[in-house]
Formats: structure tokens, C-alpha cells, sequence
């Protein structure tokens, strides 16, 4: 294991590479690697440089307009933040429990989100570089070269997609922001005619994500030492479980698991979760650095999102999906699954739940009910957490008299992995990276280790970036050594 990141001295005086913006994830960063006069990489840094202020710019505003606010944050994942802050201001208006119509639509439009941001994410963003190689020509490893050479595959992708936009549609109200989930329930059942609807296409969907885990496996057997190593880092791991350990993404406790797979504790009440996890931060990004406490900052920090979630359940209630993760299991002999490329493999055990899962709620009357709403006895703070698409996400809010907010604190999926993605990075860069010479092969290998995070770095804060991606390389004395530029077109210059 390297040592940790920030124990290089005096990075001033090391070489900089410095990639900027990154490509095929959602939002915008850059990546700069520093090496020392051996050209050894010493320290990796994950940027997100611009400042975005959710948590500012909420304060004044009255509580039960939060669940439609803060998804704004993000147009690929919003359904995670809306049911995050429903969940927190279902505290603050005391409704201790939800009825049972409304957590079970709340858990349909979950299913659907989570199905529709692990569809895009494999076959749009990643499957190129999986199905072609990561050395693959830059104009053919995009979408593009999937739907020329693998249409089948392609359409999968497509239908899998739509069919998750749809639940959200009509638990909803809308594809993008919805406004399904108010604070205390929801806002409206489902029909019999919607539900037939969406039953219409069921079983298909299943058939579907079983075709995308064989895919998967297929992909990852190949050329299973180097993906098994590609990236790997040995981490702890943090999700929430279900009271008998199940797979959980609505609502559960807190577990999390150290690299041999130990427990350090276990079913903790995720409204307390500020007395196990703390924030560090960094003088060099607007993301912050989440650590477990107990711990401390430096050996503290973990990876969420579905390797964690795989890897920390005790089994799925769905059956084709527990007999996908008892075979994902066995493959850490013992220990945690750690290689960072499996987590498209977890990914799409969890799309296949959330299509089983889907399918078992469709012929669930209660999803046709009248109650829909719960109120208790007003509160000053409520803290909401559920397992978004890409990990772990945390929302908190304090109101006062009035019932405007005072306070907010949001730890969202991308920025719980932030140090593990830093270390992914600096673990390639050290293996691939010619250190007089910089390569369009460096460039990918370094994004596909991000990538396979899932990144959402408009979630974890805003950036406002240039497509076109720069990588500089410069010595100890700030001088230019090299320079390559990918063009919006995707074509690689090398500029110097």
C-alpha cells in the first residue's frame, strides 16, 4: 500500500501533470499528478476547483420546498436528492413512519433511478472502453463506436434507460425533477392503468439486465488478473444495510467494513451519523475529504456506491440478483471484492435487483392507495440519508421558528469517495505514466479509473469547464516539458 497521499514534503517543488477537463463523467475536473526528480508519482489530486453553494443558498428558504430545490444539484441522479430531503423533512414535520402507500411508491421511483443512472452510466459512459479496450482509437471508444459495432448492446443500454425514466415519470411527475416525494409522504398514488402500463415491459427488463451482467462477466473473465488489478486499492468500505443485513438503497442503518472485511460498527441509526463520519478539507479543491472518525483522517477514508454495497450485504431479497452476488463474492477469497473495475460489475448486480424488485412492487396493490400522508409534531432539524446511484448521500437541515433553514450539510456519493479516487489515480498514473513523455494512453487509463467511481462532480460541488482536455507536463523549475490537448472532436495534438 502507497503511502498516504499528503505525505510527500513540499509538493511546490515537485513536477505537475495536470489533466483538465475530465471526459465521460457527469460534470467537470481535472486531475493533476505531482512527481518528484525520479519521476516517481508522489501525490494524485482529484479537482473540482469551482464553488457551487447549495447549502448557502438554501438558507432562507422555507423547508417544504426543499425536495424540489436541492435536486437541482443534478439532472442525472435528482430523484436521489429529492427522497434524501424528503426523508429529512419528513423529520422535521415528525412523521416518524410513512404510510405504507407512500414509502412504497417513494421505493419505486428509488428502483427507477437507481435502474436508469446505472444503465447510462455502464453502456453510455463506460462500456466503450470495456468493449474496445481502454487503447482504443479516441473517435471509435465513445457511444458511437458501440451502436456501429454492437447495436444489440447499444439498444439494451437505451430501453434500459427509458424504462427506469419512465418509473420516475409516473412516481413523479416527471423524468427531472419530479416533485412525487413531499415532506410527510407523497403527493400521488398510482393507477391501475399506469401500473399495467409499466408492467408491460417487466419481464423484459429483467431479461435485460441479466443479458448486462453476463456482458459484464464476459468482460471482466477476459482478462480477469488485469482487471482485478487495474486501480485496486485496499479500502475500508461504508453503506447502509437493511436490520438483517439485507441490500438496502431506501432505508436502513449504517455498516461499515475495513479492508479484511472486519466490521467497525454496524447498523448505526444514520440520523447519528455525525458522530462516526467527519469531513477534512484541502486547500486545493472545493470537494471535501470524509473520513470515519474513530479512525482518524489519514488511514479513515472509505469507498461507498455499489462495490461497498455488494461487498457489505449479507445477501439480496431478489433471487437472480443474490445468485449473481454469492458469485461477485467469491471472488475476494475471503476479503472484500477491491478492485476498482468491479464496481461496473457490482453496478450491474444492483440493476438487476432494482429490475426484480421493480416487478415484484408492480403487483403490489398498496402502490394504488389512498393514504398518503403522515404529520406529527414540527421539528427543528432533520437529517435524511439514502443509497444514491453512486454511494452513500447525506442530507441535513435545521429550520427555526418560522420554518426557514438555518443550517444545511450535504455529504453526497462522489465526495465519500474522494480520497479512494485519488488513490485509484495515483496507482495508474505510477504503472502507466512515462515520466519524460506524456501519452493519450495515460490520459484514458487515468479517466477510466475515475470512471468506474461514477463520478458526479456536480453534485459534489459546480464547475464551469472547457470540453477540450489539456494535460501539462512541467519540471521542478515550472518549465514545460510536454504538452498533449484532446480536441471537442476528440482528436489528440500534441502542442509544444
Amino acid at each position: 500500500m502507497p503511502p498516504p497521499l499528503e505525505a510527500a514534503d513540499n509538493p511546490e517543488q515537485l513536477e505537475r501533470i495536470v489533466i483538465e477537463p475530465l471526459t465521460r463523467v457527469e460534470g467537470h475536473g481535472k486531475v493533476t499528478l505531482l512527481q518528484d526528480e525520479n519521476l516517481n508519482i508522489k501525490q494524485a489530486r482529484l479537482h473540482i476547483a469551482e464553488f457551487r453553494g447549495f447549502e448557502k443558498f438554501i438558507q432562507g428558504r422555507p423547508y417544504w420546498e426543499l425536495p424540489v430545490l436541492v435536486q437541482r444539484l443534478c439532472g442525472i441522479c435528482p430523484v436521489s436528492h429529492h427522497l434524501a430531503a424528503a426523508k429529512a423533512t419528513d423529520m422535521i414535520v415528525g412523521a416518524t413512519e410513512l404510510t405504507t402507500t407512500a414509502e412504497k411508491i417513494r421505493r419505486l421511483m428509488h428502483y427507477g433511478q437507481t435502474l436508469q443512472s446505472h444503465a447510462l452510466h455502464f453502456f453510455h459512459l463506460c462500456s466503450p472502453d470495456l468493449l474496445f479496450g481502454f487503447d482504443d482509437e479516441v473517435r471509435h471508444r465513445n457511444i458511437v463506436g458501440v451502436i456501429e459495432d454492437s447495436p444489440e448492446i447499444a439498444k439494451q443500454g437505451v430501453m434500459l434507460r427509458k424504462y427506469g425514466q419512465e418509473i420516475i415519470r409516473i412516481t413523479s411527475g416527471k423524468r427531472i425533477h419530479g416533485t412525487g416525494a413531499i415532506p410527510g409522504g407523497i403527493n400521488k398514488s398510482l393507477s391501475r392503468d399506469e401500473i399495467s402500463y409499466l408492467k408491460t415491459d417487466s419481464d423484459q427488463v429483467i431479461d435485460w439486465a441479466q443479458q448486462a451482467v453476463s456482458l459484464v462477466k464476459r468482460i471482466f473473465f477476459e482478462h480477469y488478473d488485469y482487471h482485478m488489478a487495474f486501480a485496486s486499492i485496499d479500502s475500508s468500505m461504508m453503506s447502509m444495510v437493511g436490520k438483517d443485513g439485507a441490500f438496502e438503497i431506501y432505508h436502513g442503518g449504517l455498516r461499515a467494513n475495513d479492508k479484511q472485511g472486519e466490521n467497525i460498527f454496524d447498523h448505526v441509526n444514520y440520523r447519528d451519523y455525525g458522530d462516526y463520519i467527519k469531513e477534512g478539507v484541502k486547500n486545493w479543491s472545493y470537494m471535501k475529504f470524509p473520513f470515519i472518525s474513530s479512525i482518524g483522517q489519514a488511514d479513515g477514508w472509505y469507498r461507498v456506491g455499489p462495490l461497498a454495497r455488494v461487498n457489505n450485504c449479507d445477501f439480496f431479497t431478489t433471487a437472480l440478483a443474490e445468485e449473481q452476488r454469492q458469485e461477485f463474492i467469491r471472488n475476494g477469497d475471503g476479503r472484500p471484492v477491491q478492485s476498482t473495475l468491479a464496481y461496473h460489475w457490482a453496478r450491474l448486480i444492483e440493476l438487476l435487483h432494482c429490475a426484480e424488485a421493480i416487478g415484484e412492487l408492480l403487483n403490489d396493490g398498496d402502490l394504488c392507495g389512498n393514504d398518503l400522508l403522515n404529520r406529527g409534531t414540527l421539528q427543528s432539524s432533520g437529517t435524511g440519508v439514502i443509497e444514491a446511484p453512486r454511494g452513500t448521500l447525506f442530507h441535513h437541515y435545521e429550520i427555526n421558528d418560522d420554518g426557514l433553514v438555518e443550517k444545511a450539510s450535504l455529504i453526497v456519493s462522489t465526495t465519500n469517495n474522494n480520497q479512494a479516487m485519488n488513490e485509484s489515480i495515483r496507482k495508474v498514473a505510477g504503472q502507466y505514466l512515462d515520466g519524460n513523455r506524456l501519452t493519450e494512453a495515460l490520459l484514458n487509463q487515468v479517466e477510466v479509473a475515475i470512471r468506474a467511481y461514477d463520478p458526479c462532480l456536480s453534485c459534489a460541488t459546480h464547475a464551469m469547464g472547457k470540453m477540450p482536455l489539456q494535460i501539462n507536463l512541467v519540471n521542478a523549475n515550472n518549465e514545460l516539458q510536454d504538452r498533449l490537448e484532446k480536441r471537442i472532436s476528440g482528436e489528440i495534438r500534441r502542442t509544444l
